[in-house]
């Protein structure tokens, strides 16, 4: 099977430095192509499609790996024609982590090599940017209000030298401006909102599973809804995900649904994967196993984590 690595060179650095002396002695057959700019992994994606190549590895954070998965989506019949593999070289790695991919590029190697498939849900958001309307898939995570506008205002230069740490700064630095007023509809309830996460996996900002009943194959998106976010509640908020209360039932307004429509009283940034991508309104939907990636062989799911899949909304007390 023809296999083409798309690879971002500047990930993380020595990383991404190692890896390309890992692929001369791993896998030296396989085609090989850097990136060059933010937006290239896109085109070479969907190049490599049309030019025959069935498996597509993107090599790099989660931001290449969306830029991948969309050229795989903009080729005619690509999610069909092709699979997508990763290899973790970014500075999070959410979706490595949900597939369960090592961090390690060696231990990673083999898992690629022998290529079993997952086929797996993907996300869509029609939204709004600069130019008009667009639509771009998504394979982990959507955020809108306070986590479209942290995306938007991380400093690159200090996510080069400290990691999610920026991530963090960034995230103080849009707390200290009015947050928006988001609504949520799922089609059966409405909700209002500062600060909207919807998920297709279980994993947020690395392997925290602030979606506990997400699953990348049943079929539904979930959503994590914060009423309010201003200083006064910040505490409240750190010490319910540090202590692992923020991942369980009860601790948060909790929606599933396979469409999920967005708007907001003021500007509203969305992120996608941890990229910035646009702004409200949004109509954010999921598309049923429409993905083959390659993942490791998981074991089966356990009854408890199956048994309550479907349901519709959960409410704090």
């Amino acid at each position: 099977m023809s296999v083409c690595i798309i690879f971002n060179p500047t990930a993380r650095g020595n990383k991404a430095r190692r890896f390309q002396a890992e692929l001369a002695k791993v896998r030296a057959d396989w085609a090989l192509k850097p990136t060059h700019c933010a937006g290239a992994a896109r085109q070479m994606a969907r190049d490599a499609v049309e030019s025959g190549f069935e498996t597509i590895i993107a090599a790099g954070g989660d931001g290449t790996i969306n830029e991948v998965l969309n050229g795989i989506g903009d080729a005619r019949d690509g999610f069909k024609r092709a699979r997508l593999g990763v290899l973790p070289l970014g500075t999070i790695n959410v979706f490595s982590r949900e597939l369960r991919i090592p961090m390690k590029i060696a231990e990673a190697w083999p898992i690629l090599e022998r290529g079993h498939d997952l086929t797996v849900d993907i996300g869509c958001a029609e939204f709004q940017n600069g130019a008009g309307p667009e639509t771009r898939y998504f394979l982990q995570m959507a955020g809108a209000g306070l986590d479209g506008r942290a995306v938007e205002l991380v400093d690159w230069e200090l996510k080069k030298k400290f990691g999610p740490g920026a991530y963090v700064v960034a995230a103080l630095k849009a707390l200290g401006s009015e947050q928006p007023r988001i609504t949520i509809r799922n089609g059966k309830i409405g909700e209002a909102a500062q600060w909207v996460l919807i998920g297709n996996g279980r994993f947020y900002g690395g392997s925290y599973p602030v979606f506990h009943k997400g699953d990348l194959q049943d079929g539904v998106l979930d959503a994590v809804l914060f009423e309010k976010m201003d200083w006064a509640r910040l505490p409240g908020h750190l010490w319910s995900f540090v202590s692992g209360r923020m991942f369980r039932g009860g601790a948060s307004t909790y929606l599933q649904g396979q469409e999920f429509i967005l708007e907001s009283d003021r500007r509203a940034a969305l992120q996608l994967d941890g990229e910035a991508a646009g702004e409200l309104p949004a109509r954010i939907t999921v598309l049923p196993k429409a993905l083959r990636v390659i993942a490791p062989r998981l074991p089966p799911k356990r009854a408890a984590e199956s048994s309550d899949s479907k349901v519709i909304r959960e409410r704090a007390a």
